[in-house]
């Protein structure tokens, strides 16, 4: 039996699935350059239940579109200061998350972040990762697409 670690190939995009939210495609940045995994979060409220810390709040899956809204109730983990690329810093709530990418399933922090005007509703970040990952920036949806129909109903919808 080897000790060498089992990596999965993925490319620097990818298809994944969020199993805890049934939501089964969204597209995904893999972003070795930041730490902690972030997704597009809409109508954040703050609340408890039995004593615990929690957020609700909407997801949106597809690229510049409304449709397939999910609405999620996850527990705090963290509230953390997040810095962006252009140097922006906000705080933001942590939830953990199942995240789904080419046939295995991880459980990572995900912070939470209008990302509107951003490339992808998802990032994938180092943290995540390093769960058993390597990423081939050349390479894009090693993992496959959700079905063409499906892309192209809810193409800037």
């Amino acid at each position: 039996m080897s000790d060498v670690p089992s990596y999965t190939l993925a490319g620097w995009r990818e298809w994944v699935s969020l199993p805890g939210l049934g939501v089964p495609w969204i597209k995904a940045k893999l972003d070795t350059g930041a730490r902690t995994s972030a997704i597009h979060a809409f109508d954040l409220t703050e609340h408890t239940s039995d004593g615990e810390p929690r957020v609700r709040f909407g997801v949106h899956p597809w690229q510049e579109s409304d449709a397939d809204a999910v609405e999620v109730d996850l527990p705090v983990i963290d509230m953390r200061e997040v810095r962006s690329s252009s140097g922006h810093a906000e705080e933001r709530f942590v939830v953990p998350m199942e995240v789904t990418l080419i046939g295995r399933t991880v459980t990572v922090e995900m912070t939470l972040s209008r990302r509107d005007e951003m490339g992808f509703r998802m990032l994938v970040g180092r943290e995540g990762l390093r769960q058993g990952y390597v990423v081939d920036p050349a390479s894009s949806y090693l993992g496959g697409k959700p079905p063409l129909a499906q892309r192209r109903a809810n193409r800037g919808r």
